[in-house]
């Protein structure tokens, strides 16, 4: 094959690549945003073109602001994507948390998790929704699954090693915590995690 061709494949490769590149730089740098607390910056930035996960982390960041209505708003954004995404029912299963329907909200995030299950977010959804119904080992079981699927996912980590120690699992909170203080170094949680661990470590 001519080097002219090969390189014009190559070029193309590389444009058709660049557009999923990009979308993961931009929901990986609105993560970072909110593990390091910047919830508002995360907002601004996860406009309604922007990838789920962004969106996602944007109905968070509202929740962490005490902003209710506008959270259930945005993870209405989500709600409204079509049924065979993953993402309508992660979105639903926030929106019907928000309202304290924790059967309903359970079963949208499961419903996630079966048409994706590789997912983290569909897991991490399961988990909050089964930390509110105060089923400590199953949220630590979800959570645990999150955090393998997506090692990077801080907050997976933090409350992971929560649900642990509420599951009476000390040294699987620590793993959790050790992971989290690692991923997210700037989070609003870190002086709180750093004292459970030096707790820990001195018994």
């Amino acid at each position: 094959m001519p080097y002219n061709s090969v390189m014009k494949k190559i070029l193309l490769m590389a444009l058709l690549l660049l557009p999923s590149l990009t979308v993961a730089q931009d929901t990986a740098q609105v993560r970072r945003m909110f593990e390091a607390g910047q919830y508002q910056q995360v907002i601004e930035t996860a406009s309604e073109a922007a990838p789920p996960e962004a969106i996602y982390t944007a109905a968070q960041s509202h929740q962490r602001l005490g902003a209710t209505a506008e959270a259930h708003a945005t993870y209405g954004q989500l709600a409204a994507r079509p049924e065979n995404d993953p993402w309508h029912f992660i979105g639903l299963s926030g929106q019907q948390l928000l309202d304290e329907a924790t059967d309903a909200a359970l079963e949208s995030a499961q419903q996630a998790a079966a048409l994706d299950g590789g997912l983290a977010d569909a897991h991490f959804q399961i988990g909050l929704v089964l930390a509110k119904r105060q089923d400590w080992q199953g949220a630590a079981a979800a959570l645990d699954r999150a955090a393998e699927l997506n090692p990077s996912h801080a907050y997976a980590q933090y409350y992971g090693g929560l649900m642990h120690y509420r599951a009476g699992r000390p040294d699987r909170m620590a793993t959790h915590f050790e992971q989290f203080l690692r991923l997210a170094p700037e989070a609003p949680e870190r002086p709180e995690v750093m004292q459970i661990m030096k707790t820990v470590r001195g018994r």
